[in-house]
C-alpha cells in the first residue's frame, strides 16, 4: 500500500535520524523566541492574543453566528480557535517550505545531510506549537464550560491525514522553491486567501447552499469541521471519510517525497 510505504518511510527516517531530528526541532522551537524576555511564554501568548482579536472582529464587528441557538462569545472563541489551530498547522509549514533549502544551503554544499529531514523539522516544531495552542484551548474550555467531550481524545487522529498531507506538500514545495524562487511569494498570497476560504471564522452552513460544496474542495474544510465535531460537539467522525482522507494524504506524502528525492541532485548546481 502506498500509505503503508509512506508511513514506514517516514517512521524509518525519524528513527534513523531521531536524535538529529529532535535536536533540530528543539533548536527550531527555542530559536524562535531567543532573545525575547518572555521566551517560550510567547507560545501561549500569541494564540491567546490572536484569539481575542479574531473573536472581537468576527463576533462583534461582523456579527458572525453559528447555528447553535447560543450567542455565547466564549463558545464562538472556541470554535474560531479550533479552526485557527488546524489552519496554522498547515499554513506555517507550507509558507516556510519554499525557502527551506535556499536558507540551509550549507547543508547542500558542504555537509552530507539528510535534506528530506528539513520539512520534518518544521512540521515537528509546528506540532509543538499546536500542542501548546491545544493546551490553551483545553484550559479555556475547563474554566468556562467544564470537561470537554470524550471525543476530544480523537483529535490527534483527526489531524493525522492533515499532517501527512502537509508533509508531502512541504517536500514538494521545498524542492520547487530551489528552482522557482517566486513560489514563496505565490504561497504567501494563497495562504492569505485560504484563511478566509477554510471555514475558520464561520460555519459552512453560513454560505448559500449553492456555494457550500465548493468550500469542501478545500482540504482544510473537512479537517476543521471534524476537529470541531470531536472537540466541541462530541461527534465521532465518519470512519469511512477519515480513511479516505488518510489514503489521499498518504498518496500526497508519497508523491511529495518521491519528487523531492528525484530533484535533489540538482540543488547544489542551482544554489
Amino acid at each position: 500500500m502506498i500509505g503503508g510505504n509512506t508511513l514506514n518511510r517516514f517512521t524509518f527516517m525519524r528513527w534513523r535520524h531521531r536524535e538529529l531530528l529532535l535536536a533540530l526541532i528543539e533548536r527550531e522551537v527555542t530559536g524562535r523566541y531567543r532573545g525575547s524576555i518572555a521566551g517560550l511564554l510567547w507560545s501561549f501568548l500569541n494564540p491567546l492574543l490572536m484569539l481575542l482579536v479574531y473573536t472581537f472582529v468576527f463576533s462583534v464587528v461582523f456579527k458572525v453566528r453559528w447555528d447553535t441557538g447560543s450567542d455565547s462569545k466564549s463558545q464562538f472563541a472556541l470554535l474560531v480557535f479550533t479552526g485557527m489551530m488546524v489552519f496554522n498547522l498547515f499554513s506555517e509549514c507550507i509558507s516556510r517550505a519554499p525557502g527551506l533549502i535556499p536558507s540551509n544551503a550549507n547543508y547542500v554544499k558542504k555537509v552530507v545531510f539528510p535534506l528530506d529531514l528539513l520539512p520534518g523539522v518544521i512540521l515537528g516544531a509546528v506540532l509543538f506549537h499546536t500542542l501548546v495552542s491545544f493546551i490553551v484551548w483545553l484550559i479555556f474550555h475547563l474554566l468556562v464550560f467544564g470537561l470537554p467531550p470524550f471525543t476530544t481524545l480523537l483529535f490527534p487522529l483527526v489531524l493525522l491525514p492533515l499532517v501527512l498531507f502537509t508533509l508531502g506538500l512541504s517536500w514538494f514545495l521545498a524542492s520547487l522553491g530551489v528552482y522557482l524562487r517566486d513560489i514563496g511569494q505565490v504561497i504567501g498570497v494563497l495562504m492569505s486567501a485560504l484563511m478566509l476560504l477554510s471555514a475558520v471564522f464561520y460555519p459552512v452552513s453560513a454560505l448559500p447552499t449553492a456555494y457550500q460544496h465548493w468550500l469542501y474542495l478545500n482540504p482544510l474544510t473537512l479537517v476543521i469541521e471534524s476537529s470541531r465535531d470531536v472537540l466541541i460537539w462530541g461527534v465521532v467522525p465518519d470512519i469511512s471519510l477519515w480513511l479516505g482522507q488518510l489514503v489521499g494524504a498518504s498518496v500526497v506524502a508519497f508523491l511529495g517525497h518521491a519528487w523531492f528525492e528525484k530533484t535533489r541532485q540538482g540543488f547544489a548546481d542551482v544554489l
